[in-house]
């Protein structure tokens, strides 16, 4: 029930008979006496949104419960940005999630998110051409390339800061799953494309349900492999869809593509109301709606919803 005028909003709402048995708010955090800087220094909580011609969006990243308990950092990280010049152009939104026991996983997926915008810039232009063609081969060959060049990159970056610190360094401490979803500007351009690692991945809001993949479920785009980079960099699956204006697209990790697909549907059919509309939420709203707790689904949550203005 959203509150009236003047109200606080209060804790997050709750799916079930009975609150998740942690608090909803931090409480622990890392330390920086803890050796682990990048940890004890990211925040609990990332908000973001932007204006890109049509399209409107806002994202949010949250610790999980859990972590919130155990006083870890959050692992998941997102992207929201342009790429392409201005006739090529492309909204950028990224998703990462951090594998939970990989020792630095947090910083693989802030990193990853943020390096494989850079390298897909790159790649922007001949992205955009293939898109438009609908050339699916052509598009797995460049999005393999940028994530490729992102983690051959990054790898270099990983191992001297290692070497710098004294400790040894190994791929699967920094393990974590990416989706990037690219959006022609262009209303006319009808086409994205999806880029996946692991599990997480993209829904869309059409007439009040949630679809899990392509809009008019013609094809499957993602599966339930639990591959992460750095290693697996050469399994990027990339997947071709098109919208229609009026349809949300929810990118997110597996804290909300989870309990978005559970046996009760009451999870999915609030956050169906909530953003089924073609009021988008602000910043703060949309936050708060994003928390929405189910008992046991307590991980990082990170999620990225656009909405297209009709004409």
């Amino acid at each position: 029930m959203e509150p009236e005028a003047g109200q606080l909003r209060g804790e997050p709402e709750h799916v079930g008979n009975r609150p998740p048995s942690y608090p909803s708010h931090p409480l622990k955090r890392p330390s920086v006496r803890d050796a682990d800087e990048f940890a004890a220094l990211s925040p609990a909580v990332l908000l973001d949104g932007a204006q890109v011609e049509q399209l409107t969006v806002r994202a949010a990243s949250v610790r999980g419960d859990s972590h919130n308990w155990e006083g870890g950092c959050r692992q998941d990280s997102m992207t929201v940005t342009r790429i392409g010049p201005p006739e090529a152009e492309m909204l950028l939104l990224a998703v990462a999630d951090g594998v939970g026991s990989a020792a630095r996983s947090h910083e693989g997926s802030y990193e990853f998110s943020r390096r494989a915008a850079v390298h897909l810039d790159r790649e922007a232009e001949r992205i955009h051409a293939a898109l438009c063609a609908r050339a699916q081969n052509e598009l797995q060959i460049l999005a393999t390339k940028a994530v490729a060049g992102a983690v051959a990159e990054l790898r270099t970056i990983f191992e001297w800061s290692a070497h710098h610190a004294r400790r040894p360094y190994a791929d699967e401490d920094y393990a974590s799953t990416l989706h990037v979803l690219l959006i022609p500007t262009d209303p006319r351009i009808r086409e994205r494309v999806l880029c996946s690692v692991g599990d997480g991945g993209l829904f869309v809001l059409r007439e009040g349900r949630w679809h899990h993949g392509s809009p008019d479920d013609s094809a499957e785009l993602l599966d339930t492999r639990t591959e992460a980079l750095p290693h697996a960099y050469h399994s990027v699956k990339t997947s071709l869809l098109r919208t229609v204006p009026g349809d949300v697209l929810l990118l997110g990790t597996d804290g909300i593509t989870n309990p978005l697909t559970q046996r009760d549907p009451e999870f999915a059919r609030r956050l169906a109301e909530a953003w089924g509309s073609s009021e988008v939420p602000s910043l703060s709203d949309f936050l708060w709606q994003a928390q929405t707790r189910a008992k046991t689904y307590d991980d990082d949550r990170t999620v990225i919803c656009v909405w297209e203005k009709q004409p």
